[in-house]
């Protein structure tokens, strides 16, 4: 029998890993978009708020370029295919897209991919927008386990997972505080 302690979230990813991640992601955008003059980025709510700003951050640090960016939040609420299974209602946050996303390559943030789903639903929310010229993908944990044909673009960290788990990211304005943790849901207690 598994003991609650057995059972506890563990960190998984520390801020080193964190930071890791982040040059990882950033590394990839230069090399397919050297300049990045004409990118766009959209975070979805609420993982990828802080997580664009921090890999804003680093892609002015690689390339030695400090320069205005576009970027967005996306609420995918209103987009999820999953509204008449959820327990509760999600709480709706404010999608601000301060620009024109017709003809504009974006750049879509986000801290975890599993299934694919909020990804699809994020895309649905983009062109409900207007009409990128592309979408491209990057998130810090790719954990498995996709159900729809959609792949990230720019992976920071990959974690093999289990259906019984849950990987939290946690994103801080100090990053020393950034973390993720894994949760295994199969021996809960109730």
């Amino acid at each position: 029998m598994n003991t609650p302690a057995q059972n506890a979230p563990k960190v998984v990813y520390n801020s080193q890993h964190i930071a890791k991640g982040l040059t990882n992601i950033a590394s990839g955008i230069l090399e397919n978009h050297p300049s990045w003059d004409d990118l766009a980025f959209i975070g979805i709510h609420t993982g990828g708020d802080l997580l664009l700003r921090k890999i804003i951050a680093e892609l002015v640090r690689l390339s030695g370029r400090d320069k205005r960016v576009d970027i967005g939040l996306l609420d995918i609420s209103f987009y999820r295919d999953d509204w008449s299974r959820l327990q509760q209602v999600p709480s709706v946050q404010d999608t601000v897209v301060p620009f024109v996303v017709d003809d504009r390559p974006i750049i879509l943030v986000d801290d975890v991919v599993f299934t694919g789903r909020t990804v699809r639903s994020a895309m649905e929310g983009i062109f409900s927008l207007g009409r990128p010229k592309s979408i491209e993908l990057a998130v810090l944990v790719d954990r498995g386990h996709r159900e729809m044909p959609i792949q990230p673009d720019y992976v920071g960290l990959s974690l093999p997972t289990t259906l019984d788990q849950s990987v939290n990211v946690y994103i801080h304005e100090q990053a020393d505080l950034d973390h993720a943790i894994l949760e295994d849901h199969k021996y809960r207690i109730a």
